[in-house]
């Protein structure tokens, strides 16, 4: 583990709600446009805070998403401090120590009974505080992929992975390699 799960947490959620944007999706599906669709993301992430208006939170959560996709769109990691100061200012940010279910002691930043997308957006952005305090901001990736998206968070040990989780496309960027080389071995080996 590069970060504490909390942060890695975070990282993974930032990513997950990005790519539910519909340029994300080959057929241009936005993937929470629903309060059914909400919930889903939810169960894979828990989050704190509070929920009374499942259409307005829905509204916000997905408003959210291109705020937090600016941080795979920025130059440098200057511009990546001012996107995540303003989100904690926001926020109004307060850090503070919290343990509750499997995490142990970590810092919260914002209140239990915040909104569900202000919470969020606090949570996401003091994980990338870590991120770049940890002089790792090259973990935040586009996909490699030609026709791809999507973003990730690099975790790997060695910073190698280069295809996001939600097409395929490390798989499908591997098939098409194969075929080519094929189709030129094929090409060569035929009578002319």
């Amino acid at each position: 583990m590069l970060f504490t799960s909390d942060v890695e947490a975070s990282l993974r959620q930032a990513t997950v709600l990005v790519n539910t944007l519909p340029v994300h999706d080959p057929d241009g599906v936005d993937s929470l446009s629903t309060t059914d669709d909400l919930d889903v993301f939810l169960a894979e992430f828990p989050t704190q805070g509070s929920r009374d208006d499942p259409d307005r939170e829905l509204v916000r959560m997905r408003s959210l998403r291109r705020h937090l996709r600016r941080l795979w769109e920025v130059e440098s990691e200057d511009e990546a401090v001012e996107i995540v100061n303003e989100m904690l200012r926001r926020g109004r940010a307060l850090p503070q120590l919290q343990r509750h279910d499997d995490y142990g002691w970590h810092i919260h930043a914002a209140s239990d009974d915040d909104p569900l997308w202000s919470r969020t957006e606090v949570d996401v952005a003091m994980a990338f505080v870590e991120l770049l305090r940890a002089d790792e901001f090259e973990r935040v990736k586009r996909c490699v992929a030609e026709d791809c998206e999507a973003v990730l968070i690099d975790l790997s040990r060695n910073r190698s992975k280069q295809y996001c989780d939600t097409g395929n496309c490390g798989n499908r960027t591997n098939v098409r390699a194969y075929r080519a080389r094929q189709a030129e071995t094929q090409a060569i080996d035929l009578p002319g």
